[in-house]
């Protein structure tokens, strides 16, 4: 079973935006890669925006099992809704697009430690898929500390991240911008996949087929 989990060091650093570029390159290069959001909270336009990238190539509700209107943590928009947020349809949601499909992309929701259940977080999730988990990393002031403490999180949660990807959010970089990747590789021992720029369009496949163990012709 091969897939990425992708996760942020907060909501809005971008993991939909390289959720989605990370599809298009492995789909570009002949694997048969597809998007997996399993909550959306607020709206389903992070889960639109993966069903593209996946070439349209499986339903809006398989991409996106949960669906909350509340633009808030699970745990507390399905309390706003009186809703009961059920994992197991969220685990077999993602076997069943791995039964059909070479990778699954998964996005989680917000940052790594949101809760989904008042004793189940977004953690607990991406240890039960067992993928490799990459920290999107939105990349500005304040980074660093954002960046030390979820890798700090997920390795007290036994997982070691994969590789960090840092996403330029403004056109112009600052000091703490230009510095940030170097710096958060040097203090966290995790490397960094690559950094995206803001409005890129593409990305190389060949860091994600690495981390997949994938080898194309």
């Amino acid at each position: 079973m091969k897939g990425i989990f992708v996760t942020g060091t907060d909501t809005g650093a971008g993991k939909t935006y390289v959720s989605a570029l990370v599809i298009q390159a492995l789909r570009a290069e002949g694997i048969d890669a597809v998007g997996y959001k399993p909550i959306c909270c607020g709206g389903r336009e992070d889960a639109y925006t993966l069903l593209s990238a996946s070439g349209e190539s499986s339903e809006l509700d398989e991409v996106n099992p949960c669906y909350l209107r509340t633009a808030a943590a699970p745990y507390v928009a399905a309390m706003f809704e009186n809703a009961e947020l059920e994992l197991e349809p969220l685990i077999e949601g993602f076997h069943q697009l791995a039964a059909k499909h070479e990778v699954v992309i998964v996005e989680g929701v917000g940052g790594w430690k949101v809760p989904i259940l008042k004793d189940y977080m977004v953690a607990d999730y991406a240890k039960e898929l067992a993928l490799s988990t990459i920290l999107v990393v939105g990349n500005r002031l304040g980074a660093l500390n954002q960046t030390l403490l979820s890798v700090d999180s997920m390795r007290a949660g036994g997982i070691e991240p994969a590789g960090l990807v840092f996403n330029h959010l403004d056109d112009e970089l600052d000091t703490a911008a230009i510095t940030n990747k170097g710096i958060a590789e040097d203090l966290t021992g995790v490397s960094v996949i690559t950094d995206v720029i803001r409005g890129q369009e593409s990305i190389e496949a060949w860091p994600f087929l690495d981390l997949l163990q994938i080898v194309t012709s």
